[in-house]
């Protein structure tokens, strides 16, 4: 990898408290924050649209990505297919992410409550009411809202097509 492009990802992953200070600049600044996460394991045409859309809700785009051991605890041990590291680096090189933090537990309540984003974002096939930190957001002025998916497109969808395509 080129240094500066390396220097670029890296600056791009933060810890919580290294993002919580950016968080506050760019409320300074006016900047409408936006949050989603998820486990962004084999990048798809899927995941592309539905972070791209999440970018265009506001101003900065953070992405809380599962560190290794919650996507195992989810998805099961044979997950993730890529490293909490790589998937990070892939997240930072899209331009439309200004911020990836990784996040140990089942959930990104920790990390919604501690950000406070304007806008919190799931999945359509997410109910508002049960999107882990909405009522938080909500009721510290935000919003939540929620994007359709590209249809046929998910990483377990790919790694059953690998498999079956190995047999």
């Amino acid at each position: 990898m080129q240094p500066d492009l390396e220097k670029l990802l890296l600056s791009k992953i933060a810890d919580l408290p290294t993002l919580q200070e950016r968080m506050a600049r760019w409320k300074q600044e006016g900047k409408k924050v936006v949050f989603t996460n998820g486990v962004f394991d084999l990048l798809h045409i899927g995941h592309i649209t539905y972070m791209a859309k999440a970018a265009e809700m506001g101003d900065k785009l953070i992405i809380g990505l599962n560190a290794d051991a919650s996507v195992k605890r989810l998805k099961g041990t044979d997950r993730p297919v890529n490293g909490q590291d790589s998937r990070a680096a892939l997240l930072a090189a899209l331009f439309f992410v200004d911020a990836v933090v990784l996040f140990e537990e089942d959930t990104p309540l920790n990390l919604v409550t501690s950000l406070m984003p304007d806008i919190l974002v799931k999945g359509a096939d997410y109910q508002i009411e049960n999107i882990v930190g909405g009522k938080e957001v909500i009721a510290n002025g935000g919003e939540v809202k929620t994007i359709n998916f590209v249809e046929g497109y998910s990483s377990t969808s790919i790694i059953q097509k690998i498999r079956n395509q190995l047999s």
